[in-house]
């Protein structure tokens, strides 16, 4: 498939230490108005939340890591089909050993510090996002 795209508006900023980071950006999708963005992020966290897609179970597996990590990178897309700008994003992530890991980013990764960028995508019709699925348990929404 060929996505033709125009590019709108761009939010940019710091991420505000002690914050949800998957909460604080698709709020900040819905500041700026956005019904799709690309977004992209780096910095620290506190903690992270995030999963593993299990292919043959079809199922997110969460996983934990309480510890101080560096975010090497996010890289997501907001889509808002009905329920509002739902952010799918994926993450890697950094420990003081040098190890990278990372997947699906989930609800409760508290934010230490850094900077993110929303751009506005605007050329998708409603329903046409390739975000991808992203379980009502990832998002924290229902449906």
């Amino acid at each position: 498939m060929t996505l033709s795209r125009r590019t709108g508006r761009v939010v940019e900023g710091k991420l505000p230490e002690g914050v949800d980071l998957q909460s604080f950006l698709e709020d900040a999708a819905v500041r700026g108005g956005f019904r799709r963005a690309t977004v992209l992020a780096l910095g620290a966290v506190k903690g992270a939340v995030f999963a593993f897609f299990e292919q043959g179970n079809r199922r997110y597996v969460p996983l934990v890591r309480d510890e101080e990590l560096e975010l090497l990178n996010l890289t997501g897309l907001i889509g808002d089909e009905g329920a509002g700008p739902a952010l799918h994003a994926h993450v890697t992530f950094g420990d003081a050993e040098g190890r990278a890991f990372g997947g699906h980013l989930l609800p409760g990764t508290v934010v230490f510090g850094g900077g993110y960028w929303i751009e506005e995508l605007q050329a998708w019709a409603a329903g046409d996002c390739p975000c991808g699925p992203t379980p009502p348990a990832a998002t924290g929404r229902s449906g």
